[in-house]
């Protein structure tokens, strides 16, 4: 499976950005999304998933109620809706699927995810 992101860009503080997360296969719907981002020095970390029957989401503290993950199985796309970005949220963002099923407030660790897309970098001007 090869998963394409796309969607990044240079934003002011303050706007919205969103990102997409194309799959090559179909049995993309079967399984969890992830999202991941790394910014400069800093280690890559989840900040969102979803699984793929009930559309279950969660969010790290640190994008709740700002960025939203959502899925289009008929298209084996997934997305994230990124508003009132800030400049902390520069970084390289990743999307990534795997086939485990996460619940309540899981943080998923890298290794749970069994393919990557390439990433696509995000940059808030402040």
């Amino acid at each position: 499976v090869q998963l394409q992101a796309s969607g990044g860009g240079l934003v002011q503080a303050g706007g919205s950005l969103s990102l997409s997360c194309v799959a090559s296969a179909s049995t993309f719907k079967y399984w969890t999304i992830g999202w991941f981002r790394q910014a400069p020095g800093k280690e890559r970390e989840s900040i969102s998933w979803i699984r793929p029957s009930d559309s279950s989401t969660w969010y790290a503290d640190s994008v709740k109620g700002r960025f939203t993950i959502s899925r289009d199985n008929s298209k084996n796309a997934a997305y994230l809706q990124m508003n009132s970005l800030k400049a902390e949220d520069t970084a390289v963002y990743y999307c990534a699927t795997g086939r485990f099923l996460p619940d309540g407030d899981y943080v998923p660790a890298e290794y749970e995810f069994d393919y990557w897309g390439q990433g696509t970098q995000v940059t808030v001007s402040s």
